[in-house]
Formats: C-alpha cells, sequence, structure tokens
C-alpha cells in the first residue's frame, strides 16, 4: 500500500490557492460532515490558503461571515425531510457564474452532493475552473430506511454522475475507494480523517457525570452516540444492551444524540439515559465517563464517532466497516466483528462488558492507536491533493490497487 507523504521544505513551497468550497452543512449544525468540514477549512486556512465558504442560509437571521482570508457566500435552502436541522441548498448556477467571474477562484472543491453542489460543478465547468468533490455520506444506502428502498438505484446512478463530473473525488477509507471504483467511479483518492486527541481525552472522566447516569465508579456504562435514526442500526444496540442486562443487571445505556428514533427510543428502551445532542467537552466527557461504546452502523462513509470513543479511551464495538476497518483491531485495540453478523457483534459486546481487565487494556490500546491519527498530517494531504488537481498533474486511478491513503496501513 503506497502512503502519501509531504516534507515540511515541500509543504512551504506549495502554492497559495483561493479556493470555493461548496456545502449544503457546516457548523453550527452538529453532524460527522459539518464537523469534518470546519477542521479541513481550519487546515487550510492554516496552510495559507484563501477560502470561500459557500453554503444555504441555516436560519433567517444567518449572515455571511468574513474574516481575513475566509469569506461565506450564503444560498437559499430548504428543510431536508425527515432530517431535522439540516438544509439542502436550492440551484444556484447563474449566482455562482456571477461571483466567480468577479472574483475568480483557483479551484472549486464540492463537499457535498445536493442541488447546491450540483450547480456549482457546472458554474465551475462553465467558467473552466478545476473542480473536486467529496463522498461523505451514503444516501443511496439510506433510502432503504426511509421506505424509498426504490431510489436506490436512481440515487446511486445520479451520485457517480455528480462525482464523475468533477476530477478528483475524495473518500475517507480505501475500502470505499475500491467500492466505488467497482462502481465506475472514474478519479477517486483517500483522504482521511483525524480526531482531536487534546479534546477527546480519558482525562475528562467524570465521576459526577457518572452518578448522573446511575452509574458508579465500579458500575459499567454503554454509550451510543449519533443521530437517533433507523439508518444507524439502533435495534441492534438495544438488542446488545439487553443481553449486556442478563450478564450485569446493573449496567446503563447512554444515548447521546437526537432524531425521530428518539420517542421510540425511550418507549422501547425506558432505563437507558437519553442525553440529547452534545457538543465539545461536553461531549468529550460523555465518552470519556463511558466504558463500552456501541456503534453498529453499516451506512457510514466514515463515521467519526469511532476515533472520538477510541481517543477518549474507550473499548469500542463496531463492524468491521468505515472507520473501523482502518483503525480497530480485534482483540488488539478494539472489538470488531465482520459486517452483519449481528450475533457476534452482541456477542462481542457482552464479552466487553463482563471481562472488566481485557476491556480496559484494550481502551488503553485504542488511545494509544488514536493519538497517531493527526488531523494536521490529514489536512496536509488534503490540501496537496487540491494544489496536485489545481496544477493538472494529479491522476489517482493510475496505479489501481496502490491505495493513497495517509499512515493508516494495516499494521
Amino acid at each position: 500500500m503506497k502512503t502519501l507523504e509531504f516534507t515540511a521544505e515541500e509543504l512551504c513551497l506549495e502554492p497559495r490557492l483561493r479556493i470555493a468550497l461548496v456545502t449544503e452543512t457546516y457548523p453550527p449544525e452538529v453532524n460527522g460532515v459539518a464537523m469534518t468540514l470546519q477542521r479541513m477549512v481550519d487546515g487550510l486556512l492554516r496552510r495559507g490558503h484563501r477560502v470561500q465558504l459557500i453554503r444555504p442560509r441555516q436560519a433567517g437571521s444567518d449572515i455571511a461571515q468574513r474574516d481575513g482570508d475566509y469569506e461565506e457566500m450564503l444560498s437559499r435552502g430548504w428543510k431536508l425531510p425527515r432530517y431535522d436541522g439540516l438544509r439542502f441548498g436550492l440551484p444556484a448556477k447563474s449566482a455562482l457564474v456571477r461571483a466567480w467571474g468577479r472574483q475568480r477562484p483557483d479551484l472549486v472543491h464540492v463537499a457535498t452532493e445536493g442541488p447546491l453542489g450540483w450547480t456549482a460543478i457546472s458554474a465551475a465547468k462553465k467558467l473552466r475552473l478545476p473542480v473536486t468533490s467529496d463522498f461523505h455520506t451514503n444516501f443511496d444506502h439510506y433510502s432503504e430506511h426511509y421506505g424509498v428502498g426504490w431510489l436506490r438505484q436512481p440515487v446511486a446512478a445520479y451520485l457517480r454522475r455528480f462525482h464523475n463530473r468533477t476530477a478528483s473525488t475524495f473518500v475517507p477509507t480505501a475500502e470505499m475507494a475500491r467500492a466505488l471504483r467497482a462502481l465506475g467511479y472514474a478519479q477517486v483518492e483517500v483522504v482521511s480523517r483525524g480526531v482531536d486527541t487534546r479534546l477527546f481525552s480519558p482525562t475528562r472522566r467524570s465521576v459526577a457525570l457518572r452518578a448522573e447516569w446511575g452509574v458508579g465508579d465500579d458500575g459499567l456504562a454503554l454509550i451510543s452516540v449519533g443521530r437517533l435514526a433507523p439508518e444507524k442500526n439502533l435495534q441492534l444496540v438495544m438488542r446488545a444492551y439487553a443481553a449486556v442486562r442478563e450478564a450485569r443487571p446493573s449496567a446503563r445505556l447512554v444515548v447521546v444524540g437526537d432524531g425521530p428514533m428518539r420517542d421510540a427510543l425511550a418507549r422501547e428502551c425506558p432505563d437507558a439515559v437519553l442525553c440529547g445532542m452534545r457538543t465539545g467537552e461536553d461531549l468529550a466527557a460523555h465518552y470519556a465517563s463511558a466504558d463500552l461504546f456501541l456503534f453498529p452502523s453499516l451506512t457510514e462513509t466514515f463515521g467519526n464517532v469511532t476515533l472520538e470513543a477510541m481517543a477518549s479511551g474507550v473499548c469500542a464495538v463496531a463492524y468491521d466497516y468505515a472507520a473501523a476497518a482502518e483503525v480497530l483491531r480485534d482483540l488488539e485495540n478494539g472489538l470488531s466483528v465482520p459486517c452483519r453478523d449481528e450475533a457476534a457483534f452482541i456477542e462481542r459486546a457482552v464479552r466487553g462488558a463482563c471481562d472488566d481487565g481485557l476491556r480496559r487494556r484494550l481502551a488503553e490500546r485504542a488511545r494509544a492507536s488514536a493519538e497517531l491519527i493527526d488531523w494536521e498530517r490529514v489536512n496536509d494531504h488534503f490540501a496537496g491533493a487540491l494544489v496536485r488537481v489545481w496544477r493538472g498533474t494529479d491522476n489517482p486511478a493510475a496505479g489501481l490497487g496502490a491505495e493513497r491513503t495517509l499512515g493508516w496501513e494495516r499494521r
């Protein structure tokens, strides 16, 4: 597996670009894509690039921000059905052509695949601007969980056409790169994800917070973090919790997040602690104060929560998929099982809950693994990939099978 590295001297010689980044979601919205993009924008700015962020207006009082090399352009948006708190951007080709005609960016990067993103690609092509894209979300997989499974193939075809209009599509894992190439995606490159090990840390463990949950220092807290929605496979979390309770009746399930399944979860699992949405140091304290992290989702392109749990010194139980496939090793730094093997997932959850010594050893090793996954190196890679496309020298398809990833080879 080939690894890209950039020396300090090479990075200092990189040109400073004006980059237009188009996205349907950005903080203060709370989701993995928004948080990842904020990290990457911050990384570009620290490397001397100028960033114009184009996003939908999030509320009526929302105003475009401008600060030094960072500026925003707001577009019209529309509430995303059945996904509270998120909007998709309406088509804006004419507005983008006018704006970019007045002040031409060096490169356009489209992070999400809605109507705003599609028209941004069209505007970039009209102006002959290089354009790249991110594949952050398996929207075609989501259709099965929202009663419109018949849309999966049309959505998949749209996504493939969308990304093949760009010079390069960045994906977070080598597994995803191989899958997309097999589906006919032409130009795919791996740009991994990092984790903030200063924010997410075992030092944030709180006895007081555990007491609020009804868990003593020697008790057991299982935690699930993410949107409370069908695509997150929360039914398996509840079945795993029920199995753990048979072996350790005092165990408690702590659920962080919000979404359309909150009421159903409260009814089906009345003893669970529903914490709602948490952010920043508060979120970090919730992770670190737990003992076992359950993450059975099979619709992620990455799954930042896996890295956050590991950095927090919490043993994770996950399918061998997305982020877990890249960084989690079964019985080495966590508990990993084959995709869709629900019996194995439940067995590993029970084992992690009942074997205190094993769980603690794996938690310590998880933290050590997370400390190697640095956002600065990821942002070096991202910025370098954009510069290569701008120069017209990028060709990710050359050497298929030699995945271009960033220091996460299987060891």
